[in-house]
């Protein structure tokens, strides 16, 4: 096998692999950082080996035993090291020893049970999910500090503040007991959710189909949490639409250019479904909001007779459960179908002053739509321009040439 080629199995097999490999070397070991170095070096171990040799038939479980290996060697090189984990270890049983596995209740992916591992409530909020994307979501810092809207150097040092902080207080890597995971899964469910919308608005669908497996497992988990069913929901409606979203040049389409009849209805009826569960019984959640508004854009069969006031009304809900300026700025997009261009443009100038929008390339696409339908095209031109240099993926910088050309193509 050629060197390019391994690469590229090493390559798939490290993104399908990561996680569970994370996942189960700190369990076993306990520790982050050691898990972290030691998955490195298995890679680059594959990366010598199987051009040699090929790739062996169980990729991911060559990879967990060379890694297992490398981490055995470390510690019994390191014997001050291997003490103290051995330390933490020991205490972290004391303090609160994990509960037996329940056949039916527990958490029946590494992956999850490591989620709800670092939403531990000593960690700052943001730091718990940051880590979480970095470490055992297999994102880039830079995906990370996308996911965040703030500078990549920014996420770094947070990253590495959530690490030291993990080491300085010993928390243990364990399972969260029964009791615990209500309280943990505010965390659990964003950091899923991110998963999903980097895979979808990146096109990486398998990506993003992992997310939508480890909603499934949350809401059977969880199932009288509300907001498991709303997540659910809301990942079922958005990926029912993924079809429909390439063209056939294989560029990205708009919600107005859709092919409707492409959309999943098994997927959309699922997810109306589960909407309706999740904004049922007590106020309203987050997810379950946003599922309802993307089950409005679902259930229309164009743009034009889509409920735009009720969406409205729901982001003004959102707004007020989740204050952000992207809410804010999807709010202003469906005011913009409900009551003209120039309203909605007047509510994204409002918000020319939020430091989260500045590097948002969606805040000028959405700015350029608006000048566009206006009949202001040099201004659109100018604003598209600035969206393509704040896109982060190939797909992104696809669309947004593509209507950059066609406003200079009108005007």
């Amino acid at each position: 096998m050629s060197e390019p080629d391994a690469r590229a199995s090493v390559e798939a097999v490290f993104r399908e692999e990561r996680g569970l490999l994370l996942a189960a070397l700190v369990r076993r070991f306990g520790d982050l950082d050691l898990a972290e170095e030691v998955t490195s070096e298995a890679i680059e171990a594959a990366l010598v080996h199987w051009p040699v040799h090929g790739v062996p038939p169980s990729p991911g479980a060559w990879l967990m035993t060379t890694a297992r290996r490398k981490a055995v060697d470390r510690l019994r090189r390191d014997q001050a090291y291997a003490a103290r984990l051995a330390v933490m270890q020991v205490e972290a049983e004391r303090a609160a020893p994990a509960p037996p596995p329940a056949p039916d209740g527990g958490l029946p992916d590494e992956r999850l049970q490591l989620f709800f591992t670092c939403a531990h409530p000593a960690l700052a909020a943001e730091d718990r999910t940051a880590l979480t994307l970095r470490c055992l979501a297999g994102f880039t810092t830079p995906e990370v500090a996308r996911a965040f809207l703030v500078p990549t150097a920014t996420m770094a040092k947070r990253i590495v503040r959530a690490k030291h902080r993990i080491r300085e207080a010993r928390i243990p890597f364990r399972v969260p007991g029964p009791d615990e995971l209500p309280a943990r899964l505010p965390g659990v469910l964003q950091v899923v959710y991110s998963i999903y919308t980097e895979g979808y608005a990146a096109a990486r669908y398998d990506l993003a189909a992992e997310a939508v497996r480890l909603a499934r497992i949350l809401r059977r988990l969880l199932p009288d949490e509300r907001e498991t069913a709303g997540l659910l929901a809301l990942v079922l409606l958005t990926h029912a639409r993924r079809d429909a979203r390439v063209g056939a040049d294989g560029g990205l389409l708009l919600l107005d250019e859709q092919d409707r009849s492409r959309w999943d209805r098994a997927l959309i009826e699922e997810g109306r479904g589960l909407a309706e569960a999740a904004l049922t019984g007590g106020p309203p959640g987050p997810y379950g909001v946003q599922a309802a508004i993307a089950a409005l854009h679902d259930e229309a069969p164009d743009v034009a007779s889509t409920d735009w006031p009720q969406i409205v009304a729901l982001y003004d809900v959102l707004l007020a459960l989740t204050p952000s300026p992207v809410v804010a700025l999807n709010r202003a997009a469906a005011v913009a179908m409900r009551d003209g261009p120039a309203e909605g443009l007047a509510l994204l100038d409002g918000l020319a002053g939020e430091p989260r929008l500045r590097g948002y390339h969606p805040y000028a696409a959405a700015r350029a739509d608006l000048l566009r339908r206006l009949g202001r095209l040099p201004e659109a031109a100018a604003a598209y321009r600035e969206a393509l240099g704040l896109c982060e993926t190939d797909a992104e910088r696809a669309l947004i040439r593509r209507l950059l050309g066609a406003v200079e193509a009108s005007g």
